[in-house]
């Protein structure tokens, strides 16, 4: 008996943490096209991240620009720097991810 309900807690603590995990899930996406880069902010269940912090840096870490979503997700620039990007979103309630694109996808989108 001990043993059931022993296995019907950890059931339960794992689905508990699951949802945890997916509900600070962001999603990001980003391309390079005739020297600007576009970049597509959502979350799992298809929302998009309105008025989400983005920041990018180059292979060293340094701060090249920000930015803010609009009402679709969505926010673009022109390259800063032909180097490999690495971009961040910043959602609300801790929501982050980044993405990075290549110095070869920056320099054959210029």
């Amino acid at each position: 008996m001990k043993t059931r309900l022993h296995l019907f807690i950890l059931a339960v603590l794992i689905v508990l943490t699951g949802t945890t995990a997916l509900a600070h899930k962001v999603n990001l996406f980003a391309y390079v096209e005739g020297g600007k880069v576009y970049t597509e902010s959502y979350f799992p269940d298809g929302t998009p991240v309105e008025s989400g912090k983005v920041l990018v840096y180059d292979h060293q870490n340094n701060l090249l620009l920000e930015g803010v979503t609009d009402k679709a997700g969505l926010f673009d620039f022109r390259v800063p720097k032909v180097d490999d990007l690495t971009i961040v979103i910043e959602a609300t309630m801790g929501h982050k991810n980044s993405f990075k694109l290549k110095k070869s996808e920056v320099e054959a989108g210029k």
